[in-house]
């Protein structure tokens, strides 16, 4: 099973479309940190004292590295599932639009090994993805702004000391990890369902994009269907930063995206498991 993963591995990080989402965040970051540190950072400082001179004295480095890492992970995450379903959509779609998959199936190797040996890989590659859009973006925003504590506008105002900081973003991006692997999971599922690796990229970013819409609007019928949907639950990396922590909360929100995802993939391979291979 290792040799079929690290050959899944190979023929993924192989690919130039793989880096798609590196080369895309490796650009829009550092031209986002330079604009703020070049005269963005006045404008966030003047709307902060806005609200905050009335009550507040405000004092050190408040603007700081750990601020804008945060502000990153709320801002980025919208935009972290469309490179994400690049490679996921590709796994198994990509191999049928190619022609290799019903040569790979010829191996004395079963379908339910290769479809698990594709979606550890697909885990992977959206683990690998989060870790280096996180370790950028703090790496250069404290760089770029210094440390200090951090200003938390969550139900309130909170100040977290920083030393607590690296622990609370260590497991924001494990929780935003664990989104993010619900959505590659499903795109993993669409991907399944057919040979054009367009269609799961297209499919997964309209279930997202309608789920958000549903969530958003405060009608009583989609505030009932709310807590059906996979979306209504990105946010838990947020909780983390409360005050109290809410770990109960947190510990249902991880069980719920892992059911997701789960679901999504055992039904990825009931249906590949009985799929007509044509090509």
């Amino acid at each position: 099973m290792i040799r079929l993963i690290w050959f899944e591995l190979i023929k993924t990080f192989t690919r130039w479309r793989t880096y798609i989402g590196f080369i895309a965040f490796g650009i829009i970051v550092p031209i986002v940190v330079t604009g703020l540190k070049l005269g963005g950072q006045d404008s966030f400082k003047k709307y902060l004292l806005s609200l905050l001179q009335n009550d507040f004295l405000i004092g050190g480095n408040a603007l700081n590295g750990w601020f804008f890492g945060f502000f990153f992970m709320g801002a980025l995450w919208v935009h972290v599932p469309i490179v994400l379903t690049i490679v996921a959509g590709d796994q198994i779609a990509g191999e049928g639009n190619a022609g290799t998959l019903r040569f790979l199936l010829t191996h004395s190797v079963s379908r339910t090994r290769i479809i698990v040996a594709k979606f550890i890989v697909t885990l992977i590659y959206t683990a690998v993805m989060v870790l280096f859009i996180g370790g950028l973006t703090i790496g250069l925003s404290l760089w770029a702004f210094g440390g200090g504590d951090l200003l938390v506008f969550r139900k309130g105002i909170l100040v977290i000391q920083e030393a607590r900081l690296p622990y609370l973003f260590l497991m924001a991006y494990g929780l935003a990890t664990l989104a993010m692997f619900v959505v590659s999971s499903l795109c993993f599922l669409f991907s399944a369902f057919t040979d054009n690796p367009i269609g799961p990229i297209i499919a997964t970013m309209a279930v997202i994009i309608v789920s958000i819409i549903i969530i958003s609007l405060p009608f009583d019928l989609f505030q009932a269907v709310r807590p059906y949907l996979f979306v209504n639950y990105f946010d838990a990396w947020q909780k983390v930063f409360d005050d109290p922590v809410p770990w109960n909360i947190i510990r249902m929100n991880i069980a719920i995206l892992a059911g997701f995802m789960v679901t999504f993939f055992l039904a990825a391979v009931v249906y590949f498991s009985r799929k007509d291979i044509l090509s």
